[in-house]
């Protein structure tokens, strides 16, 4: 049994219990009596830990007075908690886990005798895990099942039989060996891991399962009082297996993750362990977060604190099971199977595959020490530090203060690890992890854990920089060639591949500070790169990515690329060609490591796309179109060049004097081939219509031409009508079709040339012929029918419901096209281009050109718009087009 906390005198008195009339019906009045208690108790300051154990006691002594209530005290029977009731664990909706064990077989008789407990336990309301076993039974069942096992390590005597309060450990002594045990849970926890991205930065972490949760708490008292045989934590710092520090890290984590806890059972009136959107605000106000900077102040610094202790919890649990391994299984080890020594030289050793200090001096000695042992990890290969070493590493890491930093020896020491490649994000990662980096670069301790309130940036902004360099990293690795074909070709051609880790590190180190974080970090770059040897020209260009490392992502995904003059505004900004080489490949492993579920084909194309096209600038290359007509006639000449021997040429170029010069801006020359083919078989097939038959529109699909399977492009040839475009969005959106680049133009004999890139929500758009058909059919039927297609109603999906973003429309007029780009931000909602195309009905809007950009739950797409007679809309328009949007799009 464990000790009540002070809290519990006060409680209401448990009501007195009799199985006759309605004595015992007060029990449910009781516990919520009892939940009361607590709930002013913690409001006034009490810990939670003595909340926590307060419920514990109180339904330890219910759970007597019924065992005795229904004499099951008369039985030889034992009443067990376990579980984390076992550990005396309770909140508010926690299972309440029991098991009932019998020296003997389990008859009919005893059965009659435990069903009216079990049923009046669940009458007042709670929800028992009640396990009712014979000692033999649970001897088979802790043989075979490792969660039987562990339940009966925390099992803890409530009432009866207590001859058999040591039988649930004696059991598991006697199926699991301390090796079997260990080896099995750490099996489960890396099985655990797995289901959570093995990461503590999940945007809805579940507190008791993801990495840094209760877990990883629980596995080191189960694994260590497997061995020590100790009732609790602070056990281990009696057996000196962890430091009194150590326990209070512990403690404390364990504090914050338990009043989370506390909180999210009372919001959610459930047994609820996952940090919900839904929930996360209401946390933040209850346990008192109040910053009002910003709208989302208080639930960023929440969030905050539990990464910074989960990252602090999944650290020590790593490090203290290893450390259980290293103390207490491998010295029984025969000598054969003990870990090969090796000296490396004065200051480090190899035991086995793990680095070790040769003596706990070391650090202190040799401070420079700490960053040539993770040196020597990337040069000779080594993944793992030996766990006293790692404790050393941590004391050291605390010392590492400004005379450090200003040490030549200590900076060149840093630099070489930057220069070397292998293992960085390894290297680096457990520098984070133990203290090292956050103190060696103040700015870089200061981030760790931010984490901005969206679902755009799936990781803090520390966690996103360490993937970023891991992305850098796979830019090398033959398995991902295929993946990031330009990319990776263009990384192994860099010499200087610090200069992209340096930008990677610095690029949003300056989040969380106020003001524009890419202005910030480029100067803490540039001083940085400066103090630590790098000459003037190298500390610019770092700089310059950092300061630049959106542009690149922000032109591509934001702005017509098919423009000239956009491609040559960029290619101005960049400035040559070595410039360019370092921004795309620092460009596409930022998207990838903020939100890899955000980066597809399509991305990679535009990125592609304008790479190509800058290089091209920047290399002088005399063919490279370097205005509208120059690229008007240049897709014309490739589109030739591909239809060379084509006997359809002639009437082919006939065809493409009435389509009108915006189209051959727009698209790419193997495009053109494949429209003017389609074209000049369907307007043969309409000649032979009879003239009571209606005319039908062209529409083909096929697979994009750069993007494998996972999008398809749509061009659709037809008479001219006003509703083309919002017919068009509202069949795409009833088919739960996605769309990433529109098309839309009017060719000049009013013909509509109408492209569209769609991925399929299903993923079976080109490989079902049957929905390939029912997409053009709907499509045709909708172009005929005198009335719009009914918008789908959907739900709003459950995490958006968390975000505000309001919508903003602004418009800037371009005269080289005489149109307006539009740019709209908005929730990204349901039907959310469908509903755009009927305002844009209403409004008699002409759609050209359309960019959409899904970043997390922000909408932000652009359009190119004029009236039906192409012609620019005035002011008054465009405002009343604005209001419309935002009444029809705002959200309340």
């Amino acid at each position: 049994m464990f000790t009540c906390p002070p809290i519990l005198p006060y409680f209401t008195p448990l009501p007195a219990l009799s199985l006759q009339g309605e004595a015992n019906l007060g029990i449910p009045a009781w516990l919520a009596a009892v939940e009361a208690d607590l709930d002013k108790a913690l409001a006034s300051g009490t810990p939670i830990r003595q909340v926590v154990m307060g419920r514990c006691c109180a339904i330890d002594s219910m759970m007597a007075a019924l065992f005795e209530l229904y004499e099951l005290d008369q039985t030889d029977l034992t009443l067990f908690a376990t579980g984390g009731y076992g550990r005396g664990e309770l909140h508010p909706f926690s299972d309440v886990d029991l098991l009932l064990l019998s020296p003997n077989p389990i008859d009919e008789a005893l059965n009659q005798k435990i069903s009216p407990f079990v049923a009046k336990l669940w009458d007042i309301g709670i929800d028992p895990a009640l396990v009712v076993r014979s000692v033999e039974e649970c001897d088979e069942a802790c043989h075979d099942d490792i969660t039987v096992a562990t339940s009966l390590l925390e099992a803890r005597i409530l009432a009866g039989n207590v001859a058999q309060a040591g039988l649930p450990m004696q059991l598991l002594n006697k199926n699991w060996s301390q090796t079997k045990f260990y080896e099995a849970k750490m099996a489960e926890a890396k099985e655990r891991y797995l289901k959570h991205n093995s990461t503590e930065y999940n945007l809805e972490p579940d507190l008791k399962n993801a990495p840094g949760g209760l877990r990883d708490i629980h596995t080191v008292g189960w694994i260590s009082k497997r061995y020590f045989r100790v009732t609790n934590l602070f056990g281990l710092v009696q057996q000196e297996f962890i430091t009194e520090k150590e326990f209070d890290e512990l403690q404390e984590a364990e504090d914050f993750l338990w009043l989370i806890r506390h909180h999210l059972h009372k919001i959610a009136k459930r047994n609820e362990n996952r940090v919900l959107f839904d929930y996360q605000r209401l946390i933040a106000e209850r346990i008192g977060y109040c910053d009002n900077s910003h709208p989302n102040a208080a639930v960023e610094q929440f969030m905050r604190d539990y990464y910074r202790y989960a990252m602090s919890n999944s650290t020590l649990s790593e490090m203290l099971t290893q450390h259980y391994y290293e103390t207490l299984i491998e010295a029984r080890l025969p000598d054969e199977q003990r870990p090969v020594r090796k000296v490396i030289n004065e200051r480090f050793k190899l035991v086995g595959d793990r680095i070790a200090v040769t003596h706990t001096r070391v650090f202190a000695q040799h401070p420079t020490a700490i960053l040539e042992m993770f040196l020597l990890m990337g040069q000779q290969n080594i993944r793992h530090i030996r766990t006293r070493t790692l404790r050393i590493l941590k004391i050291a890491a605390r010392g590492i203060d400004e005379h450090f930093r200003n040490d030549p020896a200590n900076k060149a020491m840093f630099m070489d690890n930057i220069k070397e490649q292998n293992l960085l994000f390894w290297r680096l990662r457990v520098m984070k992890r133990y203290g090292v980096l956050g103190s060696y670069l103040p700015a870089f301790g200061q981030i760790t854990g931010l984490m901005q309130y969206d679902l755009f940036h799936r990781y803090t902004v520390d966690a996103h920089i360490l993937m970023l360099i891991r992305m850098l990293h796979r830019f090398t690795d033959d398995t991902y060639v295929d993946t990031y074909p330009l990319v990776s070709g263009i990384y192994r051609r860099i010499d200087r591949k610090e200069m992209l880790v340096l930008a990677a590190i610095f690029h949003d180190i300056a989040k969380g500070r106020g003001g524009d974080h890419s202005e910030l970090g480029e100067q803490d770059a540039i001083k940085f790169c400066l103090s630590h040897g790098l000459s003037q020209a190298d500390a610019e260009l770092v700089g310059w990515l950092v300061s630049q490392h959106l542009l690149m992502s922000m032109t591509a995904q934001k702005k017509d690329i098919s423009d000239p003059e956009v491609v040559a505004e960029f290619a101005d900004k960049v400035g040559n060609v070595t410039y360019l080489n370092y921004l795309y490949v620092l460009t596409v492993a930022d998207m990838n490591a903020t939100n890899p579920q955000l980066w597809n084909s399509w991305r990679a194309t535009l990125m592609r796309q304008l790479y190509t096209q800058t290089r091209r600038i920047l290399r002088a290359d005399i063919d490279a179109p370097m205005n509208r007509q120059d690229m008007i006639a240049s897709n014309k000449q490739s589109a030739r060049d591909l239809l060379a021997g084509d006997n359809g040429l002639a009437d082919i170029e006939s065809l493409w004097d009435g389509l009108g010069e915006e189209y051959f801006l727009r698209e790419v020359p193997s495009d053109i081939v494949w429209h003017s083919k389609a074209i000049m078989a369907h307007d043969e097939a309409q000649k032979q219509r009879t003239e009571s038959e209606q005319p039908e529109p062209l529409i083909i699909l096929r697979e994009h031409r750069e993007l494998a399977l996972d999008a398809v492009q749509v061009f659709i040839y037809t008479h001219d009508q006003s509703n083309l475009f919002a017919v068009t969005m509202t069949v795409f959106d009833q088919m739960d079709l996605d769309v990433l680049d529109a098309r839309v133009i009017t060719a000049s004999r009013d013909f509509a040339l109408d492209s569209y890139v769609l991925l399929d929500r299903h993923g079976t758009l080109l490989t079902d012929t049957e929905r390939q058909t029912e997409l053009v059919e709907r499509l045709k039927q909708a172009f005929i029918s005198p009335t719009l297609p009914e918008v789908a109603q959907r739900r709003m999906p459950r995490q958006l419901k968390h975000f505000h973003v309001p919508t903003k429309v602004s418009f800037n007029f371009n005269p080289q096209s005489n149109q307006h780009m539009m740019i709209l931000e908005t929730l990204d909602q349901p039907a959310l281009l469908a509903r755009v195309g009927q305002v844009f009905l209403a409004h008699d809007i002409e759609v050209h050109f359309a960019r959409i950009t899904t970043l997390g739950e922000r909408a932000e797409d652009m359009f190119f718009i004029t009236d039906h007679e192409d012609k620019p809309l005035s002011a008054e328009r465009l405002e009343k087009l604005k209001q419309a949007l935002v009444e029809t799009l705002n959200i309340s």
